[in-house]
């Protein structure tokens, strides 16, 4: 539900959310990278791509977080643009960082890529 009181995050922002399981019903708590605009938001959604453990077996495009630092990760990290989920806004529970400029622009086209 629409709601002006939740706070709105920019494209490319890294959050830390109840992530949807693909395969099961059950969330992780992970750090996932907003990929809507703010437009979305005034709806209380968020679109979401997970981002996982650079050490965990790689799958086709994904892309690997240059500075985990700057994005609050504390570990090399990947975004991984298949896993893809919509959230309420309220859901998420606080900004970490933000993708710096040249992984946001490849995430984008990843993501652009598969939408074919």
């Amino acid at each position: 539900m629409p709601n002006s009181d939740i706070a709105r995050f920019d494209a490319f922002d890294v959050v830390i959310v109840p992530f949807p399981s693909s395969d099961r019903l059950a969330e992780k708590r992970r750090p996932a990278v907003v990929i809507s605009n703010r437009k979305l938001s005034t709806l209380g959604l968020t679109w979401l791509a997970m981002i996982t453990s650079a050490d965990n077996p790689a799958w086709p495009g994904d892309i690997q977080i240059s500075d985990p630092k700057v994005t609050g990760l504390p570990a090399p990290s990947i975004v991984r643009p298949a896993k893809i989920a919509c959230i309420e806004s309220s859901r998420i529970l606080r900004r970490a960082g933000r993708l710096d400029r040249t992984t946001a622009r490849v995430v984008a086209q990843h993501v652009r890529g598969l939408l074919g």
